[in-house]
């Protein structure tokens, strides 16, 4: 065992995912509540909210009342470390909560009682599948009108392919919700609602059929007791080797907003999330517990103090021990870091940091030399891999509505860009700047930032590409050689990313074929992974 496992046994590190609407970010906050990490929550109350949810730190998050940005919060319960991360809800932003999903060993679905499964939480659910993450299910709104707890059991078993566990149930709905069953500690927690409780003057009454239940709840209780036993007769008992292999969910019911249901999903997550586990890279497999820190970068994030104009790079610890002010190396590039400002998080809120351990999330600021997918190491060349980037499916063209403000425009693109939340491409050939996007409220919140974060106002217009593919050349069929003649014979529709990867652009799927057909030694890739390859290769040579 080496010195380091205590301390790595400690992190828990998971997300929060979910379809937009069904309570995340009001969840995360109760989360933190429950914790003691903070004392009061904010709530979001829709696009005229007075008071916003401490992990929604954006200017136009706290204006329009959702998620477009993932945070990353650290607390302490029970002796564990706890490193939550919040993501956007909705799927404009998917491709950021992709990222997010790559540096988490578990995560915590919410699902609203009324809507049930929803397309996005599906897609979330298959990055999660994909990755074999451990995954909780939080039932959320049992104090509304919605749908019957057996209905929603059986969708998520037929709509995300996974085995439903209950660790709770609930006792009645809406204006008839008294609380939820706790079916492993056979007691029943009953409801009260309420903002600002914490959960410990709860009524907790023993036992599964207390006498007592009948008379206090009625018919309620007795619907609950025949669907207990229906439920423990007919659903699996808890497997941990399934749930960590992400084949199976425990679920628990509650209400968010009034703290309800709160407590016992965070003691699941620290009784259930594993700790961080091995990590492979390109090079061999990497222990959590070795002595030398690894780490690499899967957000970045511009402007969280507006005043300084910084960027945060988030960097997923995977293995040994951060300090402060240790040399680092950025495999990618070969530069040194000595990182002396290094913070941890609560939203926006910062603190600096003396140590890590793998599992916690830190915050490097830094003026462009780090860059999404980096891997940071002691001195060793290894590269992580498996951070996502999507090819863009819109494309809007951007000038400056005042051309004094062109380098503006460009630092704030370039910025932008490097976040990984748009993506900026220069052509070749021409000077105005192309963003693509996933969808279409990316480019708004694009505009809303470049003028109250950079104070340009930019003009988004339409383009005419719709198809975008990175393009690469292997050595054996002409490498750097055959990539430049394709370039160079398509240069009015190729342009750079923000890390100079050269992006074929296309108006029509037919397009891309004929050009596959005749340019067969070149490789068109829809997700630019493909970069861990090319790394190896210089690594090599």
């Amino acid at each position: 065992m080496s010195d380091l496992t205590p301390q790595v046994r400690r992190r828990r590190t998971f997300a929060i995912i979910s379809h937009p609407d069904a309570g995340k970010t009001t969840l995360t906050e109760k989360l933190l509540l429950f914790s003691g990490a903070i004392q009061i929550a904010g709530s979001v109350k829709a696009r005229k909210a007075t008071r916003h949810a401490t992990s929604d730190w954006m200017e136009i998050e706290k204006q329009r009342g959702i998620s477009v940005a993932s945070s990353v919060m650290q607390m302490e319960y029970r002796d564990c470390v706890i490193n939550l991360l919040d993501t956007p809800g909705h799927q404009d932003f998917s491709e950021d909560t992709y990222r997010v999903l790559t540096a988490v060993d578990a995560a915590l679905m919410v699902i609203d009682a009324a809507n049930g499964v929803e397309p996005q939480t599906r897609r979330l659910l298959q990055v999660c599948r994909a990755r074999n993450t451990p995954i909780l299910t939080f039932v959320n709104k049992m104090d509304r009108e919605v749908q019957e707890p057996l209905t929603l059991m059986d969708e998520i078993e037929r709509e995300l392919g996974m085995s439903v566990v209950p660790f709770t149930w609930p006792v009645g709905m809406g204006k008839q919700f008294h609380g939820v069953m706790d079916l492993r500690e056979k007691q029943m927690r009953v409801f009260s609602p309420g903002e600002d409780r914490k959960g410990a003057d709860d009524e907790i009454l023993p036992g599964l059929d207390n006498p007592a239940y009948a008379e206090r709840f009625g018919m309620q209780y007795e619907n609950a007791r025949g669907e207990i036993e229906l439920v423990q007769e007919a659903a699996p008992s808890f497997d941990e080797a399934q749930f960590l292999a992400g084949h199976q969910t425990p679920m628990f019911f509650g209400s968010a907003v009034n703290n309800f249901g709160v407590r016992e999903v965070l003691d699941a997550l620290v009784d259930l999330a594993p700790p961080p586990s091995e990590r492979a890279a390109i090079q061999r497999v990497v222990h959590p517990d070795e002595k030398k820190f690894t780490g690499v970068v899967f957000k970045i994030q511009a402007n969280m103090d507006p005043a300084h104009r910084d960027r945060i790079a988030f960097v997923r610890v995977a293995s040994g021990r951060f300090e402060r002010g240790m040399n680092l190396k950025v495999v990618r590039s070969g530069k040194t870091l000595r990182p002396n400002t290094v913070v941890t998080f609560m939203s926006q809120k910062r603190e600096l940091l003396d140590e890590a351990f793998a599992g916690d999330i830190i915050g490097i600021p830094n003026h462009g030399v780090l860059q999404l997918g980096d891997t940071i190491t002691e001195g060793e060349a290894l590269q992580y891999t498996g951070l996502p980037f999507f090819a863009p499916e819109m494309f809007r063209s951007v000038e400056v509505a005042d051309p004094l403000k062109t380098k503006q425009l460009r630092a704030g693109l370039t910025q932008l860009g490097e976040e990984g939340a748009i993506q900026v491409f220069r052509p070749v050939a021409g000077s105005v700047l192309l963003l693509g996007a996933v969808g279409q409220l990316q480019f708004e919140v694009v505009a809303h930032r470049l003028e109250h974060e950079y104070g340009v106002k930019a003009r988004v217009m339409p383009a005419r590409y719709n198809v975008a593919r990175w393009v690469t050349c292997d050595e054996a069929d002409g490498g750097e050689k055959e990539l430049k003649r394709f370039i160079d014979a398509n240069d009015h529709r190729v342009a750079l990313d923000a890390v100079d990867a050269a992006c074929v652009l296309l108006e029509y799927a037919g397009e891309l074929r004929a050009m596959q057909e005749n340019w067969p030694k070149i490789k068109f890739h829809a997700l630019r992974e493909h970069a861990g390859l090319v790394f190896q290769k210089q690594l090599d040579g």
